[in-house]
């Protein structure tokens, strides 16, 4: 799962009283979807969201519009709303992106004050512990799942909301590839070696080496998970997209 979504339910229902019902459909729906629960191509039925929720279909609507300008789903006149399927050219183009805001946020955690700094490192630190562990014991979903919550780590690090927000968009997309194409996560020892030299730079204040290193870091990424997506691009569609809550 993502760093940023929670499968803890109670905490969208402590906060109820502060959030829209169409941002709790939406927070919903977009669990669901990074899950795979619903899939790229699925069709998103709005009266079974409303009945399995419990709400009207207006705030499943709204919730909906939001996830199609975030362009996790896409709307299809008089067929309904599908789980958007992510094109290579489109993955490119998000790796491009990424690289520069995962580039731009650890100049940024590296300029940090001393104390944040090494605070931020030894999180790092921390998670590539766990990276280790998920490598030797060849658990390739627990590996993903903690590097996502290292880079997630340092743009947190960099302070910015914006920078986080967009990051979020972006990250989202690309998961959405990844389900899409079955991809398997490589090069985890190449990978965690990157990690190390990345949170040393950081911890070092060495801000255009934590730039630079990051930024090659993202093209070695998606050098090693273009196959793949090459592969699914060259597969025909499903004739029956699937239906689903």
């Amino acid at each position: 799962m993502l760093p940023w979504i929670t499968a803890d339910t109670s905490d969208r229902i402590k906060t109820m009283r502060d959030t829209s019902l169409a941002k709790l459909v939406r927070e919903d729906l977009l669990e669901h979807i990074l899950k795979g629960d619903i899939k790229p191509g699925d069709r998103i039925s709005e009266p079974d969201v409303a009945s399995r929720l419990q709400v009207s279909r207006v705030p499943v609507r709204e919730a909906l519009r939001e996830l199609e300008s975030s362009g996790l789903v896409v709307s299809r006149k008089h067929a309904g709303v599908f789980v958007r399927a992510i094109e290579a050219k489109e993955v490119q183009d998000l790796y491009e992106i990424r690289s520069l805001l995962d580039s731009f946020a650890g100049a940024k955690a590296a300029n940090l004050a001393a104390t944040p700094r090494q605070e931020l490192a030894q999180a790092l630190s921390a998670s590539i512990a766990l990276m280790m562990t998920a490598q030797e014991a060849a658990n390739l979903a627990a590996y993903y799942s903690e590097n996502l919550h290292f880079h997630w780590l340092i743009v947190q690090g960099a302070q910015n909301e914006q920078l986080s927000r967009t990051y979020q968009e972006v990250v989202q997309k690309l998961h959405l590839a990844r389900l899409q194409s079955l991809s398997h996560v490589t090069g985890m020892k190449t990978s965690i070696a990157e990690h190390h030299d990345i949170t040393l730079a950081i911890a070092n204040g060495d801000s255009e080496r934590a730039k630079d290193m990051l930024a090659k870091h993202v093209a070695s990424a998606y050098a090693r998970l273009q196959p793949s997506i090459t592969a699914e691009q060259s597969m025909p569609p499903p004739t029956n997209p699937q239906e689903t809550t």
